[in-house]
């Protein structure tokens, strides 16, 4: 039987009527059960609560019931004092979708903090718009488990109301100095217009006592100086003498009648000279209609003050002005149709002529006094700026062109030409809209062409597809055909085995070279050092070139990282030099170069690329290429070699290689001579040297393993399951990734090796590989596929690949890896 803490001692001693109320709870009913059986940690909070002036609230257990103060009673309305010790939800029905992603966040570990958030509690018998700045936080158990949420709240609905009021009355303001202006001349039109350009408005926010004895806070945004402390001495601070006596008299008359305050004064700034202030605040009004205090903005009309002396100024010589203005539109100025303005150094028109109208369709006077922002583009507000800082520091501005709005809402090309003289700046502009027309439908019959083009090369590229397939296809054929014949000798059959076996790896580079072009192969990047990499394939180029071609290397001392595929690496650098040496008829120099270079040079109309690159070249002394073939030698099946000499896909190979791995293949040649190709990819950071597969590894037996085979094409899973069990190891084999996942969850243990393919219905290859890797991450995974999208754009998706045709040692020496890395752990 637990014992109930005597009042003073409990931790809800004290804490007002909320402490008292608190005390009446016969816990034991609750969720919190009885008050000697709270954790410390409880105890502790609600002291903190209880014991606070400021609004305070938690809840806490599976229930959330709810603890307050008298602090944050306020702002409960009817609702208190009954929804003390109850849970939050019962409390605060018509607001819980509100509340409950906040509460599961905090019940999560993670504070929440919002400033003037809108609710609509029901406080006294009605919804009503609200708004509050609130804090929550975690609060733990004595056994450090999260378990009630710690709430530090203030209302802010009567500030936020205020600002709304402050916006309206701004926008009252405006309207009724938009009906002043209406009412007056053209002349005093402008001098608004000028005023309104000139005028820079700092908004001062700040709020002040009921009595503004005290200014609370003030920030003053670069105008006037700030504060965060209630200020006493406010108005000695920021207003000049001579305007105290004003300010007063306006705040008087303010709180008597309860309404705006309003007043233009003079104000300290916070560079130390004084400016003007237009000073508007609001009061904040509580239930009984008394003043609690303020809330205002002020904005800095210095500049303004100083227009309208300056007007003053200008009005005595008027008529000296209208006379030049008149001068100046005489002649060609009133009949040209192009768009004549003199501005001063800034950009603000001080005149234009009837053009202006004529184009764009605004009056005269609604371009005097303003800088031509207004008109222009948003795009083009960058570059006008920059050409009117240029013209004002004394440069012309030929053939800059830009837009402007009409006043029926089109836009304007215009061609500028300006020049500055005297503090002045003539520009000049003409209609060019119908020449930007005519030059979007060139772009449009541009782009036709260009799609034109493009169906003409998948045009090429599937005729020369299915000739060279079926070239293979019929090696294939024939052969299958001759084995079934009877009493074949066995060197026959071996040679008819012997062709397909060559005829399925010329397939496969086929196929490699094709998805290189299209830069849509499965490449498997890594770091390594490309001259490294040159100096060992060295020896093959020259057994391709043959001895009457000098091969010569030019390595960089410095090392030469970059991260691509080995293999599409040494292929690109085998298909180049073999192009050299059939440029060079068998007989030349061919010089290859691998060197650091810093930045990639324009071409084929890309812009220059800055940054860190590896520059590889292979030079021929041979025939060259001529000018009018150059641009094609990319092009898949385009060779100008004899019939049956080349396919035309070893350059397209480089080409898609350089592109999908990050950079660029450059041709120079002179017909002659000779031609260089170079070779540009992004340099990587130095890595560990990369370690080939054992491409020479033999056959090994299986074991017994036990690999299971996820395989969707019913043909390739016999060919599988057979092979596997010809290399001695069992097989479990399923059609797609659920009824693998399916075969593992029922046993893991019972397989040693998963072999899958990518592409299948439903979950691919490597989604389902992940997926192993989190639930079985000591079970190796090894996929296979011919083509798959995923790995074309995920090179590096973290698993071995085994690129379909495969042959039975492949198979073998990837299955053989995986289970030494398994053993390894």
């Amino acid at each position: 039987m637990s014992v109930r803490p005597s009042p003073e001692h409990s931790c809800l001693a004290g804490g007002g009527e909320a402490g008292e109320r608190l005390r009446a709870i016969d816990w034991s009913g609750t969720s919190l059960g009885p008050l000697g059986g709270w954790p410390l940690s409880l105890q502790s909070a609600v002291r903190i609560v209880l014991g606070s002036a400021f609004p305070m609230m938690l809840h806490w257990g599976p229930d959330l019931v709810t603890i307050y103060n008298d602090a944050y009673a306020p702002s409960l309305g009817r609702k208190h004092p009954g929804n003390l010790g109850r849970p939050a939800r019962e409390w605060w029905s018509e607001m819980w979708d509100q509340l409950t992603p906040i509460f599961d966040q905090v019940l999560a570990g993670k504070p929440y903090l919002v400033e003037d958030a809108r609710y609509t509690p029901d406080r006294d018998g009605m919804p009503r718009e609200a708004f509050f700045t609130h804090c929550h936080s975690p609060l733990w158990d004595d056994e450090g488990r999260i378990a009630g949420i710690f709430l530090v709240v203030t209302e802010t609905t009567g500030r936020v109301l205020a600002e709304r009021d402050l916006t309206r009355l701004n926008a009252s303001l405006e309207e009724q100095v938009a009906a002043v202006q209406a009412s007056e001349t053209r002349l005093r039109e402008s001098e608004q217009r000028l005023d309104a350009l000139i005028r820079s408005s700092s908004e001062v926010r700040f709020s002040t006592s009921a009595d503004w004895s005290e200014l609370h806070q003030l920030a003053g945004g670069g105008f006037i100086p700030d504060t965060t402390a209630a200020n006493a001495n406010w108005l000695d601070e920021y207003i000049p003498a001579e305007d105290r006596v004003a300010v007063r008299a306006e705040i008087a008359r303010a709180i008597r009648t309860k309404s705006d305050y309003s007043l233009e004064h003079r104000v300290n700034r916070v560079d130390g000279t004084v400016g003007w202030a237009l000073s508007r605040a609001v009061p904040l009004l509580d239930p009984a209609g008394a003043v609690t205090g303020w809330l205002g903005a002020a904005s800095d009309v210095t500049d303004r003050r100083r227009a309208e002396a300056a007007l003053q100024s200008l009005n005595a010589t008027l008529a000296e002005q209208v006379q030049q203005r008149t001068q100046e539109r005489n002649g060609l100025w009133e009949v040209s149709r192009d768009l004549f303005m003199v501005t001063d150094g800034n950009g603000v028109i001080l005149s234009v002529n009837p053009a202006w109208t004529t184009v764009l369709g605004w009056e005269e006077y609604e371009f005097i006094g303003r800088t031509t922002e207004w008109l222009e583009h948003p795009d083009d507000q960058v570059r006008t700026r920059e050409q009117v800082a240029h013209l004002a520091g004394g440069q012309a501005t030929l053939a800059f062109e830009n837009r402007f709005r009409s006043k029926d809402g089109d836009y304007v090309h215009l061609s500028w030409t300006a020049v500055p003289s005297d503090g002045l700046l003539y520009c000049s502009a003409r209609d060019v809209t119908e020449r930007g027309r005519q030059a979007g439908l060139l772009l449009q019959a541009e782009d036709a062409l260009r799609q034109s083009q493009k169906m003409e090369a998948v045009g090429q590229l599937t005729g020369g597809v299915a000739h060279d397939f079926n070239n293979l296809l019929t090696v294939i054929k024939s052969s299958t055909d001759l084995l079934k014949r009877p009493d074949l000798a066995e060197e026959r059959r071996v040679r008819y085995i012997a062709a397909i076996s060559d005829t399925v790896d010329r397939a496969a580079k086929l196929t490699g070279q094709l998805l290189a072009f299209a830069r849509r192969q499965a490449l498997r990047p890594e770091v390594f050092d490309a001259a490294v990499s040159v100096r060992a394939i060295a020896d093959m180029v020259g057994t391709l070139t043959g001895a009457r071609i000098s091969v010569r290397q030019q390595l960089s001392d410095e090392p030469c990282f970059i991260n691509a595929d080995p293999s599409q690496f040494d292929t690109a650098l085998v298909n180049m030099a073999v192009n050299a040496r059939d440029a060079m008829e068998g007989e030349g120099e061919l010089i290859i170069s691998v060197q650091p270079a810093e930045g990639m040079p324009a071409v084929r109309a890309h812009a220059a690329v800055p940054g860190a690159f590896v520059r590889v070249s292979i030079q021929d002394t041979g025939s060259g290429i001529a000018p009018d073939k150059l641009g094609r030698i990319f092009e898949p099946f385009f060779t100008t070699k004899e019939v049956g000499q080349g396919t035309g896909l070893g350059l397209s190979q480089v080409y898609g290689f350089a592109k999908q791995s990050g950079g660029e293949i450059i041709v120079e040649s002179e017909v002659g001579t000779g031609t260089t190709f170079t070779l540009y990819l992004p340099r990587a950071v130095a890595s560990r040297a990369r370690v080939r597969p054992e491409d020479d590894a033999p056959v090994t037996d299986g074991g017994g393993a036990c690999v299971l085979v996820v395989e969707d094409n019913r043909d390739v899973g016999t060919f599988v399951t057979q092979t596997l069990g010809e290399l001695g190891y069992q097989t479990h084999w399923v059609l797609n990734a659920k009824a693998g996942l399916d075969a593992l969850a029922r046993d893991p243990e019972a397989h040693d090796v998963v072999f899958s393919d990518v592409i299948m219905p439903g979950m691919n290859g490597v989604e389902l590989g992940r997926e192993i890797a989190r639930l079985y991450p000591r079970l190796p995974v090894v996929l296979t596929s011919g083509y798959s999208h995923v790995l074309a754009e995920e090179a590096d998706h973290g698993f071995e690949l085994l690129q379909k045709p495969y042959s039975v040692e492949a198979l073998s020496r990837v299955l053989s890896r995986a289970m030494r890395r398994r053993r390894d752990g």
